[in-house]
């Protein structure tokens, strides 16, 4: 496939390549319309650096407009979750990405679009073997969406409990008691603290949103 991409770019006109390399640079990414949907397109994966996953889409998005290719390119994603940190007793969601490097492009790949995405900056290549690039199946393109999905209505708390440490109840009955953090259930995010109520120690179920870690 090298040989047939490498003919592919080098039938285009030098001249060509260039307007269309500088009018990248004046396309707004924001400012893009959907794209046009098309029976023929796959997704594929194409590795990034990571913490340039955004650049990348927006790189993508502008490169695809400036060479005239909407036609064949659908929707550029980038696999995030929503994340909830406590700060200072507060929640605060942020977004994370959950699969740092990776970018997903539904489209119709063909020679050309391969070199136009091979050669966005920040970008490593494509997931596959060599230089043939490997479609998603349906199952894994919908495991990665439905977990999109899911983490924007049931945000992840991201704090990191461990047992025997000291922490603070911040909400509820027993609001600023100190306890002993006993057990710990990630799935469902709450801990099993040990506090001390007339002189005995009993255990009491919180969920991780309504304790504090004690500095």
């Amino acid at each position: 496939m090298t040989e047939e991409l490498e003919q592919a770019g080098q039938a285009e006109p030098a001249e060509q390549v260039e307007q269309a390399e500088q009018a990248v640079e004046r396309v707004d990414p924001q400012a893009q319309p959907l794209p046009v949907r098309n029976e023929n397109f796959r997704w594929y994966i194409l590795h990034a650096y990571s913490g340039f996953e955004r650049k990348v889409r927006e790189s993508i998005q502008s490169r695809v407009e400036a060479f005239g290719l909407k036609d064949r390119v659908g929707r550029v994603m980038i696999p995030t979750e929503q994340v909830t940190e406590i700060v200072n007793g507060k929640k605060r969601t942020t977004e994370r990405v959950f699969l740092p490097g990776y970018v997903l492009v539904e489209m119709e790949l063909d020679n050309n679009l391969w070199h136009v995405l091979k050669d966005t900056p920040k970008v490593t290549g494509f997931l596959g073997t060599g230089d043939k690039p490997v479609a998603l199946s349906e199952e894994e393109v919908s495991g990665i969406l439905f977990r999109s999905e899911t983490a924007k209505d049931k945000p992840r708390l991201k704090i990191k409990f461990e047992k025997n440490e000291q922490v603070r109840i911040t909400d509820g009955p027993f609001a600023n008691f100190n306890g002993v953090v006993d057990e710990i259930n990630e799935d469902r995010e709450t801990l099993k603290v040990m506090v001390t109520i007339f002189g005995r120690s009993t255990p009491v179920e919180m969920e991780f949103g309504k304790v504090e870690k004690i500095e």
